[in-house]
């Protein structure tokens, strides 16, 4: 007479739990690791405040190369003279007036 098994075989029972575990490990992996989708949108949103940023930073360059432009000896702006020295030197006509 054949005996029926009333559970299942030990190894099958292994093997699907490993099965699941490793299917879990590497979906968690997939989404929070290093490398994961969390990751890749924190990165993405990174660049995005870098570019900005960057863009910020061109538009100084680019006014401070024109000021330095203004200012060189092949092309004097004198209004801009007047104005860098009334700033930064504190300098003002006879005929003005200066109120604080």
């Amino acid at each position: 007479m054949t005996q029926s098994r009333t559970r299942p075989a030990l190894g099958v029972a292994a093997y699907f739990t490993l099965a699941f575990v490793l299917g879990m490990y590497f979906t968690f992996a997939s989404v929070q690791g290093d490398y994961g989708l969390f990751r890749r949108i924190q990165i993405e949103a990174e660049i995005t405040e870098l570019e900005d940023e960057l863009a910020v930073l061109e538009e100084d360059v680019d006014r401070l190369s024109n000021k330095t432009r203004r200012l060189s000896d092949r092309y004097l702006d004198l209004d801009l003279l007047d104005e860098q020295a009334r700033e930064v030197l504190g300098m003002v006509r006879a005929d003005e007036i200066v109120l604080r």
